[in-house]
């Protein structure tokens, strides 16, 4: 028998949540977005801010109202009046930040995604683990309300047996952009690829077989790649992503009972619709948003959490991210995607 109404997000008010006092090591774009998001939706407070330049922390705090600003992340790692550093440095930093912070006694959230790879990952959790402190990646799309109701219907069954997923997401840069810069690991996979394989990944798990084919870029980086994967059991999953222009940012879970289609882009807050042979359509309403309105779900998650005496969240437990790095690897491996200063993902 076909549901008639869709479950409820369980995904309290961000503004519930205890405050933490955090230090954000990296003062770029998306450590802005994060500071509009929970200054504006919740009680998380931003304490500290730390960066190579002094200048740029300065900058960061004055305009964001941060009391401490700090000219290196050692400093920030060191601070005595914070309870988390959030990491949002470049991506070939973000494994030796978030040691920083670990070795310090800090919490740490690690921007997605927590490291170039799998090992990285890996090195991350254990290190998080013998210090006994809070570790997460920032996969904040598993953190909004509507991915709470996904779950849900996951969990309940509702789509039978998961056949397919397809999930896609291409974007365009101008050209002085750093993900056209082979020193700072760039390409679409890290930016971009990460939210389709992360979907992937957590609906179907690891794959047992996987083809990737890739397109170089004349900067020297990847430029899209595409993936086809096979899972225990017969499922099958298809992943896009590229650096060439804007797509829909389209992502859809297939089942032998009914069809899940997320509105694109699938990763920011947003409705989906949940379809049935019979016709039946079940619509699920979100107002779309960016990371404005979306980053401080992951903040007063990750607050509770902490608050609660839990060294991982529920919505992106440590193993879930090392699971997509190990299969981001496997890509890399195929298409011949190297890091500078790493080496290839072996």
């Amino acid at each position: 028998m076909v549901s008639s109404v869709l479950p409820v997000s369980r995904v309290p008010d961000s503004r519930d949540a205890p405050a933490l006092r955090w230090g954000i090591m990296g003062p770029g774009w998306i450590a802005e977005r994060f500071a509009e998001s929970v200054q504006a939706h919740s009680t998380q407070v931003i304490a500290a801010v730390g960066s190579r330049s002094l200048n740029r922390s300065k900058a960061f705090a004055d305009a964001f109202g941060v009391p401490a600003a700090y000219g290196s992340y050692e400093e920030l790692a060191a601070a005595p009046d914070i309870d988390i550093v959030y990491v949002c440095t470049p991506h070939n930093f973000h494994h030796a930040a978030a040691l920083m912070a670990i070795d310090a006694g800090k919490h740490v959230l690690v921007e997605k995604p927590i490291g170039l790879n799998a090992a990285q990952a890996r090195d991350i959790a254990a290190r998080a683990k013998a210090a006994g402190v809070f570790a997460a990646e920032a996969m904040w799309s598993f953190f909004l309300p509507k991915f709470d109701v996904i779950r849900q219907v996951l969990d309940a069954g509702t789509l039978g047996t998961v056949t397919t997923v397809l999930a896609e997401y291409g974007e365009h840069f101008e050209r002085g952009h750093r993900i056209f810069d082979p020193a700072l690991a760039g390409g679409p996979l890290l930016d971009l690829g990460t939210y389709p394989l992360a979907l992937i990944t957590e609906v179907l798990g690891a794959p047992e077989r996987l083809s990737a084919f890739g397109e170089p870029h004349e900067s020297g980086v990847n430029a899209q790649l595409s993936a086809i994967m096979q899972f225990t059991g017969g499922g099958q999953a298809v992943m896009n992503t590229h650096l060439h222009n804007f797509t829909p940012t389209a992502a859809t879970i297939v089942g032998s009972e009914a069809t899940l289609t997320i509105d694109g882009p699938f990763n920011m807050p947003g409705g989906f619709e949940l379809r049935f042979p019979d016709g039946t359509r079940l619509r699920h309403n979100e107002a779309a948003g960016g990371h404005v309105e979306g980053l401080h779900f992951e903040a007063a998650a990750v607050a509770r959490a902490i608050a609660a005496g839990e060294t991982e969240t529920q919505q992106r437990p440590l193993a879930s991210s090392i699971r997509t790095m190990d299969v981001a690897d496997e890509i890399r491996r195929q298409v011949g995607i190297e890091f500078q200063g790493e080496g290839n993902a072996a």
